[in-house]
């Protein structure tokens, strides 16, 4: 079972989870929070101190102010401020969607607390052949959002994304609780999160010259859809290398073992190129 802990940080409440010992990994969603990657963490955690947590205005974390938005740097802040309170760093960090973007941000910004970034898929538009249609798109489904509501908004940007599924990964919720905390995700994630993520502009000089390791990963089932062909464009960009990881966007959920294993084989890799 993991360790659950909680972390006070300017102008939030974090809440994040421990499992298992030795070198700290974290994983980072967003909008996604802690919950899907529990098997993978708990695979991972054999040999690693694995730190998952819930961004701030999702899942277990408060937001003083809801109507913050989810600046990646202001993520990656936090995620610093996590990694300094479970100390035994540099650590390693692995980034799903949203979450990947953080983890690009936090390179930048705390180079000094990560030795290897994988960024899974970061939906970051700017990098793109078609970069001005792509935030033109983006901004469409923010503007659904704000018009017509969260459920038009979510089949524009599946229409507009290619993804099957919603960000978190959890399907439809299964009671009225679970329904409540969905719609103030959705609001929280078209409202806030949706256009400082895909608009966000990573520092490339700053992660070319840094001694960390960073990879770019992209799932083997996702090909043609908006992130894999962001992961795509940014890995060219960087003149990083780009992983295929088994299954898609979020194939740390659907297939978790196989995940696991390449996860570790790039990790060790990216180590061992440092």
């Amino acid at each position: 079972m993991p360790t659950s802990c909680r972390l006070h940080v300017p102008g939030a409440y974090l809440y994040y989870e421990l499992r298992g010992s030795g070198p700290v990994l974290m994983l980072i969603g967003h909008p996604m929070d802690s919950a899907p990657f529990a098997v993978i963490a708990s695979l991972l955690a054999t040999d690693h101190t694995v730190v998952t947590y819930d961004p701030r205005g999702f899942g277990q974390s408060a937001i003083d102010d809801p109507d913050q938005d989810a600046d990646p740097d202001l993520i990656a802040d936090d995620v610093h401020l996590v990694l300094n309170a479970v100390g035994n760093g540099p650590a390693q960090v692995f980034g799903s969607s949203g979450g990947a973007v953080t983890a690009l941000a936090l390179a930048s910004r705390h180079p000094g607390s990560v030795r290897t970034i994988v960024a899974h898929e970061p939906p970051v538009a700017v990098f793109l052949p078609d970069a001005e249609e792509a935030k033109k798109g983006t901004r469409d489904v923010y503007e659904t959002y704000r018009r017509d509501g969260i459920g038009l908004a979510w089949e524009r940007f599946a229409a507009f994304t290619g993804l099957p599924m919603r960000p978190q990964g959890s399907g439809e919720p299964s009671d009225a609780a679970a329904q409540a905390r969905a719609v103030t995700a959705g609001q929280r994630f078209f409202g806030h999160s949706l256009l400082p993520v895909v608009l966000y502009r990573p520092d490339v000089e700053a992660l070319r010259n840094s001694s960390m390791r960073v990879v770019i990963g992209a799932g083997a089932t996702s090909r043609g859809e908006f992130p894999h062909r962001t992961a795509a464009a940014l890995s060219e960009r960087l003149g990083a290398p780009l992983v295929e990881f088994p299954g898609g966007h979020i194939g740390f959920a659907s297939d978790p073992q196989e995940f696991a294993s390449v996860l570790r084989r790039t990790l060790t890799v990216a180590l061992s190129e440092r």
